[in-house]
């Protein structure tokens, strides 16, 4: 197990992609107007990254296409004081659902068609997984689980 100067172990490819197909709500972060911006998304985890919904004319969609993004997930047991964060870092492309795996039309919206949630010119980001790090943080005297 590899720890890094704070004492955090240090996650390998395999374990943050194991990770971030167990969460469901992740963060994106971009620039907006050149101001950093930090979005809430919900995604699922494909064969060609992260996935998550915007609709045409957003900020997010705006901002994202071509953009250099941060993505990020995380978990916390605030019980056993200990957790983990993933980041993928990439090249945000908005793309729409015919061109992805199937597994991207699972990707939870924020609310239902007509809430708020729109199916009219919905889009799909895909930020891929070629540069993933993560950490792990456990509470000194607590095995890792």
């Amino acid at each position: 197990m590899e720890v890094d100067r704070n004492g955090l172990e240090v996650l390998d490819r395999g374990e943050c992609l194991r990770l971030l197909e167990q969460a469901t709500i992740g963060r994106v972060g971009l620039s907006a107007s050149a101001l950093p911006v930090v979005l809430p998304v919900n995604f699922v985890l494909t064969d060609v990254g992260v996935v998550f919904r915007t609709s045409r004319g957003t900020k997010l969609d705006a901002a994202v296409d071509g953009a250099v993004v941060a993505f990020e997930a995380d978990s916390f047991d605030p019980m056993y004081h200990e957790g983990w964060s993933v980041v993928v870092t990439g090249v945000a492309e908005v793309r729409d659902l015919d061109s992805l795996p199937a597994r991207a039309a699972q990707t939870p919206r924020w609310a239902a068609p007509g809430h708020g949630g729109h199916d009219d010119g919905e889009q799909f980001v895909v930020v891929p997984t070629d540069m993933v790090s993560g950490r792990r943080i456990v509470h000194a005297g607590v095995p890792s689980r």
